[in-house]
This record gives C-alpha cells, sequence and structure tokens, in this order.
C-alpha cells in the first residue's frame, strides 16, 4: 500500500468567496452518477455489481425525477435551526412524509429485472413489510444501528431515502442552512460524510467532504480528520499500482479514515461510485487496523453483491 504524508502546514484555508455548502443537483446527480459507475464497471472485477449499482442510480434520477416538492420544516423551525447552527433536515428530528415511501416502490418495480436472486429475494421482503414496520427500518439505518437489519435489503432503502433527502435539500434556499459548528457533520441533515472530494475550477484544491445522504457538500480544510479533526498523523494511503484519484485518508489519533477523491487527477470521479469501486481499498485498510468512519447507503458489511 502506498503512503504518502502531509504536513499540518500544506493545509490549503478556503477564500472568503468560497461556498461553505454545495447542494447536490437534483436535475443530474444520480443520472451523472450511473454513468460513472457504467465506466467503472468497464473491465472490472467486479463489473455486474458496479452494473446493477448504476442501473440503481438511473432509477433514483427518474424516480426523483417523477417526484414533487417534498413537504419541509416551517419557518419557524428553519429559523431555529438556523439561530442554532442545528441542521434543518436533521435525520433524527425531521418527520418523513410518505412519499419517500413511495419512491422506494418505484425504485424496486425498475431495477428488478436487472436483480439477481438474492436481491430480488431482499426487494420480496421489502414490499412484505407493514408501513410501521418499513418506517423503523428507516429508522435504524439512518441512525446506523445495522445489527440485527436485513442488509441484502438495506442499500434499496438507503437508496431511496437518499432520492428522498436530496429532494428536500434542493427545495430549500441557501440561506436556510446555518454554517456548521460540527464540521464532522453534514450542515444540511447532520449525516455522516461518506467520502470527501478535493474539487476544481472555481474551488481548485478545496476538500468538500460529501453527506452520504444527501449529497450536499461541505468545505472542511484539508489534512484534517472528518472524524476527530486532528491535523497529526494524517497518512494518504492507496494500493500499490492503483488509481491514484482515490485515496484513504487515515488518522492515527483515532485510527479511522475516510476516501478522499482528487478532481484533478480524474474530473469525473463521484463520491458514492469511485468509493463502491475502490472496495480493495477498504480491505488493505482494514487489515492496517483503520475503521471507515462514514457508511456508504448503498453497501453494508456482510450485504450480498446486487
Amino acid at each position: 500500500m502506498a503512503t504518502t504524508i502531509i504536513e499540518p502546514g500544506e493545509i490549503l484555508p478556503p477564500g472568503p468567496e468560497t461556498p461553505f455548502l454545495r447542494r447536490a443537483g437534483r436535475a443530474s446527480v444520480f443520472g451523472d452518477r450511473a454513468r460513472r459507475f457504467m465506466a467503472l464497471a468497464e473491465g472490472h472485477a467486479m463489473a455486474d455489481f458496479l452494473r446493477f449499482m448504476g442501473h440503481l442510480a438511473e432509477a433514483q434520477q427518474r424516480t426523483l425525477d417523477a417526484q414533487g416538492a417534498p413537504l419541509l420544516p416551517g419557518a419557524e423551525q428553519i429559523a431555529l435551526c438556523k439561530a442554532h447552527g442545528m441542521p434543518p433536515l436533521g435525520t433524527q428530528t425531521l418527520r418523513r412524509d410518505p412519499s419517500w415511501r413511495e419512491g422506494l416502490q418505484r425504485l424496486l418495480e425498475q431495477v428488478e429485472s436487472q436483480a439477481n436472486d438474492a436481491t430480488r429475494a431482499a426487494m420480496q421482503r421489502l414490499a412484505a413489510l407493514p408501513e410501521a414496520e418499513l418506517e423503523a427500518f428507516a429508522d435504524r439505518l439512518l441512525g446506523g444501528e445495522y445489527a440485527g437489519l436485513d442488509l441484502a435489503a438495506a442499500p434499496l432503502v438507503g437508496a431511496a431515502l437518499q432520492v428522498y433527502w436530496v429532494r428536500l435539500a434542493a427545495a430549500m434556499e441557501q440561506a436556510d442552512f446555518p454554517r456548521p459548528e460540527v464540521h464532522t457533520l453534514c450542515p444540511a441533515c447532520g449525516s455522516l460524510p461518506g467520502a470527501s472530494v478535493v474539487r476544481i475550477g472555481a474551488e481548485q484544491g478545496l476538500r468538500y467532504l460529501h453527506c452520504a445522504l444527501c449529497a450536499s457538500e461541505w468545505n472542511m480544510v484539508r489534512v484534517k480528520c472528518s472524524h476527530c479533526e486532528s491535523t497529526r498523523g494524517i497518512a494518504y494511503l492507496g494500493v500499490e499500482g492503483g488509481d491514484e484519484a482515490v485515496k484513504a485518508e487515515a488518522c492515527d489519533a483515532c485510527k479511522s479514515y475516510l476516501k478522499i477523491l482528487y478532481m484533478e487527477k480524474n474530473p469525473a470521479v463521484d463520491a458514492v461510485a469511485d468509493d463502491l469501486a475502490s472496495l480493495a481499498l477498504d480491505i488493505l485498510m482494514d487489515e492496517a487496523g483503520f475503521l471507515r468512519s462514514g457508511p456508504n447507503l448503498l453497501l453494508f458489511p456482510g450485504a450480498a453483491a446486487a
């Protein structure tokens, strides 16, 4: 495994006009991800899995396009959250409306023909769940309580929740989101980041954490642990001879890591797709004694590949 250690003095601070929050573009977020999945599948050892994820992302985009504006928090709630620096779309405080379940049903209908037998069985189990049990499933997934969950079905529920929260975040005004007091959680929904991206263009060289749920991105200085915020002992590790656009940012202080993607190396990188295509790096990090600090809601430990 290749290792690069960067000293805190190399941190690139944001400029005064740097947006602290970048919300996902509703019109293209999942469509772009689908194309990236399909490109990554070419010649990949996990080609079938990545292609299925591409079909799932396509279904996410079609589902998002077909659904209207969601029910948003009231103006008083938004103002209260902003005053206290709290995410207005917090997963633990927001009351979900039934449209997320409708979105799940749309997803299942669209990808059934591309799924393998194990995934089709998981779809049937989800379709048979009463509404209350499905809501409890979503609560546990959003709360990170994976023990005892149907892990084969969890990525499908995660995909539907992603669609719902992208709808929510896209429907809000930029001014509704407070600058975060806790930089390790999404300012929009309070979820953990699933990866980070070093951007190009107007935000050249700046690192943004990518929310695993609502796909919003928020600025955090580089060479700083996205889990414990330590600036000491940060190392960048990759698979020897592997993709230079994907590294693991490892923290020696808390023994955690999160993938970091470099658009300068490949402008097409996607925080979800490239993460799943680089599972070999996760295996190496596990063997090195590091724990992943943020989830990918499309894959859970022990789940069968679709």
